[in-house]
């Protein structure tokens, strides 16, 4: 018995291809799904139906020739050869045409589930929850093998290392794939996470279809913890992702946008470290300053300060009042001096002391005419060193006395 390399049996059986003249060109109908459009302008994708798939590619210089783009759950009719690719040892359908057929089932499904619950308000910005920016716990609804929690985990841990994971092994794929997503969001949901992650890797819309389940979008509505999903790449679309309150093109975006960096965090605390120091004494001054203010203010107010304050004034009021007496007595002294001044010049003191005498009765009443004396009656004289008794003898009038 003879024996081969791979390469010579797979060209053999690529020969066997070729020598079929049915498979050099077939049309074969079926749903687009898995499609991938590469930088070279190929496009590969997946045809199926219900019960079967086969790979297909369509090169850039028959691709130029399409009017349309293909999207997954597109009914499609395919014309081509089929041909084994000798280096993975894979037979595929080579397509130079394709024209547009009615829309897949998947993809009708999906549109008609996708306009049921957006009527339904399932979809409403209004309704979704902010992602917290301090999460300390985050849960994980995911495969536990895999790139995407793989992903998450590294992604996590390098923006914050002391973040708390929590994965719920769920199986995201196939029977039970929708049953064990909505336990794990409730299960997480129990614990107390702060923001779970629900998602998976990429792949077909088979592949993804329990995401697409009435089940788990009515679950990630219904979760009271924001819910981010995660589900394939970056041009792949659920239902979960419509209903999230936040939708990440891949878990590791997912894991960006719940995971706040806690560098910028440890470098602020060791920032402030440096300036406590230094922040704490120039507050301490401005305190004391304030503590003094506060005492001056509070001995300014106290009933001591203001009887101190009374008694200075008081003081002072008795300074100003003994010189306004001072200046008044001084004043009052001239004018007296004044007036002594005109007494002396009217005064019968003095007259008398320069010999002129002062007559009057034994009353004391002054008496200046000739008139007032009567013969026999008394009067007295006073002169300088004493008064004169004197009776009166006579009375004679001259001219001095009718002047």
């Amino acid at each position: 018995m003879s024996v081969y390399t791979v390469e010579q049996l797979n060209n053999y059986i690529l020969s066997m291809f070729r020598n079929d003249y049915l498979l050099h060109d077939v049309r074969v109908r079926g749903e687009i799904s898995n499609c991938k459009y590469h930088s070279s302008g190929h496009i590969y994708f997946t045809l199926k139906d219900s019960k079967s798939a086969l790979s297909a590619v369509m090169f850039a210089s028959s691709a130029r020739s399409l009017d349309f783009t293909l999207e997954n759950g597109m009914e499609v009719e395919v014309r081509g050869k089929v041909e084994n690719y000798v280096r993975d040892g894979k037979y595929q359908l080579y397509a130079s045409n394709i024209t547009k057929g009615d829309i897949g089932d998947l993809a009708r499904r999906f549109e008609e589930l996708k306009r049921r619950l957006k009527e339904e308000g399932l979809f409403d910005e209004e309704i979704k929850q902010p992602i917290p920016k301090d999460v300390r716990k985050l849960g994980i609804v995911t495969a536990s093998t895999g790139a995407a929690v793989r992903d998450i985990i590294s992604v996590s841990k390098r923006r914050n290392p002391y973040i708390e994971l929590i994965l719920y092994p769920a199986i995201v794929q196939g029977d039970g794939a929708k049953e064990s997503i909505c336990a794990g969001i409730d299960a997480l949901t129990r614990y107390g996470v702060d923001v779970i992650i629900v998602g998976r890797g990429g792949g077909s819309m088979e592949d993804l279809w329990g995401f697409n389940e009435e089940m788990v979008a009515q679950a990630i509505y219904n979760c009271p913890i924001p819910v981010i999903s995660a589900v394939g790449h970056e041009t792949d679309f659920t239902i979960a992702d419509f209903v999230a309150d936040l939708r990440a093109p891949t878990p590791s975006a997912a894991a960006e946008l719940a995971v706040t960096p806690i560098a910028p965090v440890l470098e602020a605390i060791e920032e402030y470290q440096r300036e406590f120091p230094e922040t704490m004494q120039r507050l301490i001054r401005i305190k004391r300053m304030q503590l003094k203010e506060l005492q001056a203010r509070m001995q300014a107010l106290s009933p001591q300060s203001r009887m101190d304050a009374k008694r200075m004034a008081c003081m002072r009021f008795e300074e100003k009042l003994s010189e306004a007496m001072e200046r008044m007595l001084s004043d009052r002294r001239n004018v007296l001096s004044l007036y002594i001044e005109r007494l002396k010049r009217v005064s019968v003191l003095d007259r008398l002391n320069g010999g002129l005498a002062y007559v009057s009765d034994e009353n004391g009443k002054r008496l200046t005419s000739i008139r007032q004396f009567h013969k026999d009656e008394p009067f007295q004289v006073r002169v300088k060193d004493g008064v004169i008794k004197a009776l009166t003898l006579d009375t004679k009038e001259d001219y001095l006395g009718n002047g």
